[in-house]
C-alpha cells in the first residue's frame, strides 16, 4: 500500500526530521509544501532524521496549488476540528494524509471545503493538540 504524508508549511525542523524518519522506516512518501520555517539543510532537521535521509522519498512544492496539480489520490485532512475519528476511516491505496503547521494547523478554507475528509485524533478537549511528529506517527500506523 502506498501511503503519502503531506506537511503544509511545517515550521519546526526537529518535527519534520522526526516525520522524515517515520516515513523512511515505514516506506511512506513525504510531501512538503512551502513556505517552511527552516531550510532543507538545517542542522536540526538533519540531526532529527539521523542517517535515514537516503531512504526517504521526498518532494517539495511551492504551494497547495502546485501540490494538487501534481498528485492524485484520496486526501484526508488531520485536524482537531473534525467530526470523524481517524481510526474509523478506511484508507485506500495512494492515500494522502495532510498535516498543518505546528502553530496554525491546516488552512480553514481547505478544511471547510473537505469536511467529510477531515479526521481527528481523540484527545482531551481542554488541551490544544498533540505534537506534529506524534500526530503523523499515529496517522501512519
Amino acid at each position: 500500500m502506498e501511503l503519502n504524508i503531506v506537511l503544509v508549511q511545517p515550521q519546526i525542523p526537529q518535527n519534520t526530521g522526526n516525520i522524515a524518519r517515520t516515513c523512511a522506516v515505514t516506506g511512506a512518501r513525504l510531501h512538503i509544501i512551502r513556505p517552511m520555517g527552516f531550510t532543507p539543510t538545517d542542522k536540526h532537521l538533519k540531526r532529527a532524521g539521523l542517517d535515514y535521509w537516503s531512504y526517504l522519498d521526498i518532494t517539495y512544492y511551492d504551494d497547495l496549488d502546485d501540490f494538487f496539480s501534481r498528485n492524485d489520490g484520496e486526501y484526508f485532512y488531520f485536524t482537531t476540528k473534525a467530526p470523524n475519528c481517524y481510526s474509523d476511516v478506511s484508507y485506500p491505496d495512494r492515500s494522502f494524509l495532510f498535516f498543518g503547521r505546528e502553530d496554525a494547523g491546516l488552512p480553514e478554507r481547505l478544511l471547510f471545503e473537505n469536511m467529510k475528509r477531515c479526521v481527528r485524533i481523540p484527545m482531551k478537549s481542554t488541551l490544544r493538540s498533540l505534537n506534529l511528529s506524534n500526530s503523523v506517527a499515529i496517522g501512519v500506523y
